[in-house]
């Protein structure tokens, strides 16, 4: 596991759009049409990260939430799964199934929706308003597995919450922590 922090990237870029293989149905969907009219939750995961695992259950409840109230969450995975097992198309499904993953869990296979985005650990988090405007981008909570502090989604659900009311996002926004992305090696 190597330990990485996400970039800065300048609130109100433009989500770039995407069609990627949702391993829970085997359906190519795009970002053009999972969006919500409120706000879309974008989060790049991954099974083998203990960073992931840490939040996985409390990601769930709070994905449940939130998509009562319109706001969409999804997931992609974008890990080398010749080098990482447990981020292959066929481990995604499972564990999106074992634990209810209520939203998409998209695998991007050829890692460009990644660079795209300039993610570059797991979890990272990124919150686009119904323009599809970036305003997060950071981490759940300030928890990890390391440390002695509950998960709650904090940070997250802050953002949420102030997307709702109509209100401008005035909360600090702190990066993510987390395992790196397996990038695949020119092959």
């Amino acid at each position: 596991m190597s330990l990485t922090t996400s970039e800065d990237i300048s609130l109100k870029t433009m989500a770039p759009d995407f069609e990627l293989l949702d391993t829970k149905t085997k359906q190519f969907l795009k970002l053009s049409k999972l969006k919500s009219f409120k706000a879309t939750v974008i989060m790049f995961i991954c099974n083998h990260c203990p960073y992931v695992k840490h939040i996985q259950n409390d990601l769930v409840t709070v994905a449940n939430i939130y998509q009562e109230k319109g706001i969409n969450f999804i997931a992609i995975s974008t890990n080398d799964p010749d080098e990482y097992l447990e981020d292959a198309p066929e481990m995604m499904k499972e564990i999106a199934e074992k634990l209810k993953y209520p939203f998409p869990f998209l695998f991007d296979e050829m890692q460009t929706t990644a660079k795209a985005y300039h993610a570059v650990c797991t979890p990272e988090f990124f919150v686009f308003d119904k323009d599809l405007l970036l305003v997060y981008h950071g981490r759940f909570d300030d928890s990890s597995p390391s440390k002695k502090v509950p998960v709650t989604g904090k940070d997250l659900k802050a953002v949420l919450d102030y997307i709702l009311i109509g209100k401008p996002i005035t909360s600090k926004q702190y990066p993510s922590i987390g395992c790196s992305i397996k990038w695949k090696e020119n092959k």
